[in-house]
Formats: structure tokens, C-alpha cells, sequence
């Protein structure tokens, strides 16, 4: 498993950690550190994720909640709906990281960490997402 790959994990901890307690992202991000020891080097990329996702998160929350027929935001796992935020968060500002890997990344995340569904769900949610940002003809990797 890669370093990024493990990154985006313990981003994803951090982020639902945050979803029951509220508050600095950093400090939510040492508390996790603290908990789980993960390995220094994956740190520094999980605190850019967690950060840009806190920073952005009334519009990448709004991409995605056009992008999902028939599920509000508020109704998606807490798993998934963080997952998805990373993800759209690199596929948007994070323009060294080709979309379609930080898709797969996200998949990988749902089919891990969330329900037996959670990975066609965010797959259909991000091609959506990510079909609607590309330009005609565009072929991004």
C-alpha cells in the first residue's frame, strides 16, 4: 500500500472524527496521530487533505450534493460522504494528482471502509462529478 493511499486513510479518520467532534482540523489531526501512531512521512499529505477539505467544504459539499440523485448530503454514510469530499478536493485543487486515480483512490476507500454498496456509489457520484468539470473532449488521466 502506498504512502499516499495510506495518507488519504488517516485523512479520512481525521474527517470523520470531525464529524462528531467539530473543531481544528490540526488538532483533530494530532488527536488521531496521538491515537493510531500512523508513520510520520504520510502525515504532511493527510494534513494538506484534511485541511483543503475544511477549507472548501460548502462548495466541494455542493458539487457533490448536484451530483447525487436521490441522496442528500446529510443522508450519506458519514464514511462515504467524507471519502467523497477527498476526493473531490484533489480532483479539484489538486491539479499534480490525475482525477481518474484520486477516483479509483476513492473507490478503494468505499469498498474498505464503508458498505457493500459504497464503492459503485462513490464511483457513480465522482464520474458525475468529474464529467461534468471536463471540458468536451478532454481526457484527463
Amino acid at each position: 500500500m502506498g504512502k499516499r493511499h495510506r495518507a488519504r486513510e488517516l485523512a479520512l479518520q481525521v474527517l470523520f472524527h470531525m464529524e462528531f467532534n467539530p473543531g481544528n482540523p490540526d488538532e483533530s489531526l494530532d488527536r488521531i496521530c496521538r491515537s493510531f501512531s500512523p508513520p510520520k512521512d504520510i502525515r504532511p499529505f493527510s494534513k494538506q487533505l484534511v485541511r483543503g477539505v475544511c477549507e472548501n467544504k460548502d462548495e466541494i459539499d455542493k458539487l457533490i450534493s448536484r451530483s447525487s440523485k436521490n441522496w442528500r448530503l446529510d443522508r450519506m454514510s458519514r464514511v462515504d460522504r467524507n471519502i467523497l469530499r477527498v476526493a473531490v478536493f484533489e480532483v479539484i485543487y489538486m491539479q499534480d494528482i490525475p482525477p481518474k486515480v484520486s477516483i479509483d483512490e476513492a473507490v478503494e476507500l468505499g469498498k474498505r471502509f464503508g458498505s457493500d454498496e459504497s464503492g459503485a456509489f462513490i464511483n457513480g457520484i465522482l464520474d458525475r462529478i468529474y464529467s461534468d468539470l471536463s471540458p468536451a473532449g478532454d481526457e484527463k488521466n
